[in-house]
């Protein structure tokens, strides 16, 4: 009886790639499994794991959450309230334009509308982005 690669236990073909192992995980550029770490790492092994727990648990306290805001949010409400925004400020400054005091009748109130709305909306979402960073800060300060 013969074993195939695709039984348990049967060794598996080289894949030709000298930083790609038997079992098909990647070491990292130029190294091989029985390599020594590059200078500057350590070697992770039961020490240190139990070391880094160590300086974790003196530096976190687990009953303290801290309430730091998602950006993503802040960044989609500004736009959206730019947006409400400008189209009620641009239309409204379309509709109260007097023909009159520039010289005719505005040829494309659309785009005044357009031009009005993207600005407000960009300057919304950078206030919303400053009022999300001025919040981070307070919620790393109170600790």
């Amino acid at each position: 009886m013969s074993t195939t690669a695709d039984e348990p236990g049967a060794p598996r073909p080289q894949t030709g790639r000298p930083d790609v192992p038997q079992d098909g995980r990647e070491t990292g550029a130029g190294t091989t499994p029985d390599s020594p770490p590059p200078p500057g790492t350590t070697e992770a092994g039961p020490e240190a794991g139990a070391q880094a727990d160590a300086d974790v648990s003196t530096v976190v306290d687990p009953t303290t959450v801290r309430r730091a805001p998602r950006y993503r949010a802040f960044f989609w409400l500004g736009a959206l309230l730019g947006i409400v925004l400008g189209g009620a400020f641009g239309l409204y400054l379309v509709a109260s334009t007097d023909p009159a005091d520039i010289g005719g009748p505005l040829q494309k109130p659309g785009v005044y509308v357009t031009v009005i709305m993207l600005a407000t909306t960009t300057v919304t979402v950078l206030l919303a982005g400053l009022v999300a960073v001025l919040l981070d800060r307070r919620s790393v300060r109170r600790r």
